[in-house]
């Protein structure tokens, strides 16, 4: 009988994650699939096989939550990207790391972390507040691309009239919609940075002599 009631103990822990982690990791899942506002802390607990108060001993409240789990989204992304990009040795071709650096992201986002894809989906949809707790975070990795770009244009890899700023918006807004209509059985995340990477490097139009 004891050895029966410490299986069934044992299989409801595996059953139900508990603890900071535990939660998050519901949480961040149920942010992803559903966006903000339908999830709430009850929700979380029932996904979580826990009573709803004791998220109480870990959180404060459900924005405290999601600020948790923004920021792990961002540091995720932000250590795939910048690991990417050190493994290449100095003096390596401009395409190779900035194909290493979008296919870095858009696996992070795509196929690594429920943290990152959380991040990408809620962010215009939580609070200016809890927004402002994500923001150094989100500089910081902005500001990792904007290094990594200023280094490629001073090495003459990027035309000199190319402003760095949008080009980074519009290279991370492209990565980040991906989420939204991504479909893993039409084609793999592989697949998918190769042909973002050949058009941000080569363009659309075919190259015809005048």
């Amino acid at each position: 009988m004891a050895e029966r009631a410490s299986r069934t103990v044992s299989a409801a822990s595996i059953r139900n994650p508990v603890g900071r982690d535990g939660i998050l990791d519901v949480a961040a899942r149920l942010f992803r699939e559903q966006g903000y506002g339908p999830v709430s802390l009850r929700k979380v607990a029932e996904a979580a096989g826990i009573k709803a108060g004791s998220i109480y001993y870990h959180f404060g409240s459900k924005d405290e939550i999601v600020v948790a789990i923004l920021d792990a989204g961002i540091r995720a992304v932000h250590e795939k990207m910048r690991q990417a990009v050190l493994g290449h040795p100095d003096g390596a071709a401009a395409a190779a790391i900035l194909r290493a650096a979008i296919r870095a992201h858009l696996r992070a986002l795509l196929d690594v972390s429920d943290y990152s894809s959380a991040n990408v989906r809620i962010f215009g949809q939580v609070p200016q507040s809890v927004r402002d707790a994500n923001l150094p975070k989100r500089r910081a990795y902005e500001a990792e691309w904007d290094n990594l770009l200023t280094r490629l244009q001073k090495d003459g890899a990027l035309r000199r009239n190319v402003d760095i700023r949008r080009l980074r918006l519009m290279l991370i807004g492209a990565l980040n919609a991906t989420l939204e209509w991504f479909d893993p059985e039409r084609g793999s995340v592989e697949a998918l940075a190769s042909a973002y990477a050949d058009v941000f490097l080569n363009g659309m139009l075919e190259q015809r002599e005048v």
